[in-house]
């Protein structure tokens, strides 16, 4: 089953360009591990300092993988002081099944 999430924050104001470069960095990364099968950035349009990254790894191994990479730790250490929140908020997701599948 595959492991999907929502990942939340908002650039503090003035960090827009880095927290960018930063998540434009990071997502080419990690959609290049083995498990990861989307990784997507968007921004909110009336507020584009809202990011919203839709996350989805191949399983929970795979999600457990992304978690352990060498390079989240240094990523988070960096994205921390140019957002809003403490962190990136997380919500885990799960697929609705429509009637007939």
């Amino acid at each position: 089953m595959t492991k999907t999430l929502l990942a939340e924050f908002t650039a503090r104001e003035g960090a827009e360009d880095e927290v960018a470069r930063l998540i434009g960095e990071y997502a080419r990364t990690v959609r290049q591990e083995d498990g990861n099968l989307a990784f997507e950035v968007y921004t909110r349009t009336a507020a584009p300092r809202a990011y919203w990254i839709f996350e989805v790894y191949r399983d929970e191994d795979a999600f457990q993988a992304h978690l352990k990479a060498p390079y989240g730790g240094p990523f988070n250490a960096a994205l921390v002081p140019l957002i809003e929140e403490d962190a990136s908020v997380l919500t885990f997701l799960e697929k609705m099944t429509e009637a007939g599948e």
